[in-house]
């Protein structure tokens, strides 16, 4: 059974990554700070379905310094890791002029430097076994931007281009590294959307809705496929026609 790590994995869009997964037959490591129930009632039906399987293991990915240690861990546990879903972020949304210098350094080290850094890790053990997969979860925002989140869509845009150099990096060892931006979702992340901008987005969408996580879950698992092992270095933009 192939491992996937997939980081944020106990809520919203991370929580259904590692639900898709599961059902695929991949063995889950859902990471965050703290479990949840929602992930320990997918762990038992994935353990008496018999297909797939969910573990979880705690991580703060703010304390850069234990990254390295918990994926050597992870590995001595576990085995090679076949896949990486760079998924956690926080979501933090402000006007820049107005925000505090602590909130876009941890912004920062929360979105771009933890990811990089995990990918770093996980990559020794790819390359060891000269295949894998890493999928970077990036936004629309990266590119199209949105008034209040200059911050979090640096961020975001900053995956895009770790995506397409990493990608020319380990392509010849037989790892794939792409990235999905996912458009808004009814997610924790927006909930802070007013109703009148989510019909303005809705009604700037070519097909008149939103898109849903499971959609991006089933982005991330074709990316992990056998299917995609030519796919290297792209941004799949899921979002319902809004940037077309």
């Amino acid at each position: 059974m192939r491992n996937v790590i997939v980081t944020g994995g106990t809520r919203g869009l991370g929580l259904c990554v590692v639900l898709n997964l599961a059902t695929a037959g991949y063995r889950v490591i859902a990471v965050a700070r703290k479990p949840a129930s929602e992930l320990d009632a997918a762990a038992a039906h994935a353990y008496k379905r018999g297909r797939g399987a969910i573990a979880f293991r705690s991580l703060d990915l703010s304390m850069i310094d234990g990254i390295g240690p918990f994926v050597m861990a992870l590995r001595k546990e576990f085995g090679p890791v076949y896949g990486l879903v760079n998924n956690a972020g926080l979501g933090t949304s402000s006007v820049l002029s107005m925000m505090r210098d602590e909130a876009i350094e941890q912004l920062v080290r929360v979105n771009t430097v933890s990811p990089i850094v995990l990918t770093k890790y996980v990559l020794r053990s790819m390359m060891l076994e000269r295949a894998g997969r890493v999928v970077n979860i990036s936004s629309i925002v990266s590119a199209a931007g949105y008034t209040g989140l200059s911050a979090y869509s640096a961020t975001k845009a900053s995956l895009v281009g770790f995506t397409r150099s990493l990608a020319r990096e380990v392509g010849q060892l037989g790892i794939t590294v792409n990235s999905v931006a996912p458009g808004f979702l009814d997610t924790d992340m927006t909930q802070e959307l007013k109703q009148d901008q989510r019909e303005r987005i809705v009604s700037r969408s070519a097909m008149r809705r939103l898109a849903e996580p499971g959609d991006i879950a089933e982005a991330v698992q074709f990316l992990l496929s056998e299917g995609a092992r030519n796919i290297t270095g792209i941004t799949l933009t899921v979002d319902a026609g809004s940037t077309a």
